[in-house]
């Protein structure tokens, strides 16, 4: 990503090819006859202009001699120059911490002189750093700062000013093409282009339509991209904007991978590389060989694009450019996992996800000085000035007009009062009345509450004192009976069956009071996880069928890749009471049978069985709370109604739906939805 802060920092070089060695010689004579170090600083710093677009590390170089220099003179201006060099170096190979670094002491220094003009330029750089890193936040509120602070420098803002201005909103538009805020995006895009057009800035319409077109490639328009694409590489050859020209060629290369024209898009790659060559930016010819590996890629030349990639990757090491490094390792984990080398593919994903880390927790230290300051950039004399000539203008009026004036704003003022206090008493009385009926309905609401829950109260007392107390009794007359010795074998067996069926009920119960009442008080909390809904209801299943005696035939038909995102504990109770509830209305040698379905971003698990069936007026109460609608099953099972409310209220906990269809005779569907993992 280009930042169109390139427009400022180098502004006056447009040396060409055949006059680059001219032009170096002539400087570097000056260079050596000159005895004034701030005079040989200067001549260093166009020699490293001069140099940056033919040989980068010749730029570097000069740089670095400037850099001596400036801490030997030891001059705001000196320092600040060439922290600004060093950051748009650092930029063109794409180390944007470093640069970050570099922006960062430029806005320490501007901060101290309170230079505010140059403190709005550092401000957008460091947002344009930030963006680079995908810090976005960040980003965007650096350069709203510096807009801010650029837009308020003056009372009408200067060409500078302005120009800091549109570099500020374009580069707030590419931070929201990278969120996919497109339109977002286009109108800060259009809003910069336009003030470029006001100062008459000819460079500002070609960066605009390079971002535009991309904008455009990323949302799927092609036609559109394409074509903002070429009118910004016409625009750049026109004016020989000869930096914007490999990155406009960079754009059009991914557009056409896009559109799976490949042999155009390996045309401007080697375009671009060519380029790179020519001005040993290593940087650059490492981004190209990034972007012929995604053609070999998408051509299906795995081994082509694996040594693209590799070399790219070795490059982006060798200059520390993490960025260009975290792409090649997301390709490489990419391409290794097209070819089935998974543990090749888990390695390159581990070491982006490392740099990714390192990248963002290392700038994050930077952040910290601006967090501190408070800028306090308004022009107080300008103020003054302004409210002094208004203050002297309305004295002049009201001395011409002094009598007919102050009849009227007595008049006016008593009007005004009177209005006033009506209109206030009006709206006191207005709140008054929303407060109180406001207050009504939410005693109507809280009363329609306490009635609902003392409901739900006798409902459960009634299925403490009597569900409880049955099984209890069961119990104690089979201890008495056995004690006495009065019972047999036979009738041993049968009294331990209906035990069984009796403490299985129990147990149920129990369980789901348990829960009812964490839910109800508030105590349970919700822990998402991953969980296969396959195993788990194999595990609903085999605890099941060892606690009732009917000859059901249960199946799972959820396949085993389907993961949701809910509370293990959650989806246990829900499973086991719909499968319950379905054993209870199925008759011996019936069918039960659970099965899913992935819908949009949420998974639809259905328990269906072949039973009796659930009568209209009935599906309609079955999960009201205050209804606690039960009826005995198909075995003289008991049930208590609280299975299905439990199965509601947590469903609904965990962000999901329930619902049921049915059909006398023929069975009944029990449907609910948990999110996708």
């Amino acid at each position: 990503m280009i930042s169109k802060r390139i427009l400022l920092v180098s502004l006056m070089v447009f040396f060409t090819l055949s006059s680059f060695s001219q032009a170096l010689d002539s400087l570097k004579e000056r260079f050596k006859k000159e005895k004034n170090d701030s005079i040989k600083f200067d001549i260093l710093l166009k020699l490293s202009k001069a140099a940056e677009f033919q040989d980068y590390a010749l730029a570097r170089r000069y740089a670095e001699e400037a850099m001596e220099l400036a801490k030997k003179i030891n001059t705001n201006w000196s320092k600040s120059t060439i922290y600004l060099r060093l950051a748009f170096l650092e930029t063109m190979r794409g180390d944007y911490a470093e640069a970050l670094r570099y922006d960062m002491e430029c806005v320490k220094i501007h901060t101290v002189t309170k230079d505010s003009a140059s403190l709005s330029l550092a401000l957008s750089d460091v947002g344009a750093d930030y963006r680079d890193l995908g810090e976005f936040e960040e980003g965007y509120f650096y350069l709203t700062q510096g807009y801010q602070m650029a837009r308020t420098h003056q009372k009408v803002p200067s060409y500078d000013d302005s120009l800091v201005m549109s570099i500020c909103l374009h580069n707030i538009g590419t931070i929201f093409t990278e969120l996919r805020q497109f339109d977002i995006a286009l109108s800060h895009l259009q809003a910069s282009a336009k003030i470029s057009e006001d100062i008459n800035d000819p460079e500002g319409a070609p960066y605009s339509h390079d971002e535009i077109g991309d904008l455009y490639r990323l949302k799927g328009d092609y036609n559109q991209s394409e074509k903002n694409l070429l009118l910004a590489l016409k625009e750049a050859h026109q004016l020989k904007i000869r930096f914007l020209i490999p990155r406009i060629h960079t754009h059009l290369a991914g557009l056409y991978l896009e559109k799976k024209d490949f042999k155009n898009s390996l045309v401007y790659y080697d375009s671009v590389n060519e380029h790179q060559k020519k001005i040993n930016n290593r940087f650059g010819m490492a981004e190209c060989d990034l972007g012929k590996g995604k053609v070999m890629a998408r051509s299906g030349n795995f081994n082509e694009a694996l040594d693209l990639y590799e070399k790219s990757l070795e490059t982006a090491k060798e200059l520390n450019a993490r960025n260009l490094a975290l792409a090649c390792y997301k390709e490489m984990a990419s391409l290794y996992e097209i070819r089935n080398d998974y543990a090749n593919s888990l390695l390159y994903l581990k070491q982006h996800d490392a740099l990714r880390d390192s990248i963002f927790s290392g700038a994050a230290m930077e952040k910290l000085f601006l967090n501190q300051k408070k800028f306090e950039v308004e022009n107080k004399n300008t103020e003054i000035a302004a409210l002094s000539k208004e203050k002297t203008e309305q004295s002049s009026e009201i001395k011409r007009q002094e009598l007919v004036t102050n009849i009227l704003v007595i008049a006016v003022a008593l009007t005004g009062f009177l209005l006033l206090t009506v209109y206030r008493s009006g709206q006191r009385r207005k709140r008054i009345n929303g407060l109180l009926l406001e207050h009504q309905e939410e005693i109507k609401k809280r009363s329609i509450e306490l009635e609902q829950l003392n409901q739900v109260k006798d409902k459960f007392f009634s299925i403490i004192s009597h569900d409880l107390r049955s099984p209890m009794n069961a119990l104690s007359g089979t201890l008495d009976l056995l004690e006495q010795k009065n019972i047999s074998q036979a009738e041993f067996s049968e009294v331990s069956k209906n035990l069984r069926t009796q403490f299985n009920h129990t147990r149920t119960l129990i369980n789901n009071l348990l829960n009812w009442t964490l839910l109800q008080m508030d105590k349970l909390t919700i822990q998402p996880e991953k969980v296969v809904l396959h195993s788990k209801v194999e595990e609903s299943f085999a605890t099941l069928k060892m606690l009732y005696t009917k000859d059901i035939q249960m199946e799972n038909k959820v396949n085993e890749n389907v993961v949701a995102f809910a509370d293990p504990n959650i989806v246990n109770l829900v499973l086991r009471n719909l499968i319950l509830n379905a054993v209870k209305f199925t008759e011996s040698g019936g069918h039960i049978w659970i099965d899913s379905k992935e819908s949009d971003n949420e998974i639809i698990v259905s328990v269906s069985d072949n039973g009796i069936g659930i009568r209209p007026e009935v599906r309609e109460v079955l999960f009201e709370k205050t209804s606690g609608y039960s009826t005995r099953g198909t075995a003289n099972e008991k049930g208590t109604g609280l299975g299905l409310i439990l199965c509601k209220e947590f469903v609904e906990k965990n962000g999901g739906r329930i619902w049921l269809e049915s059909e006398i005779g023929k069975g009944t569907s029990f449907y609910f939805t948990l999110p996708k993992a």
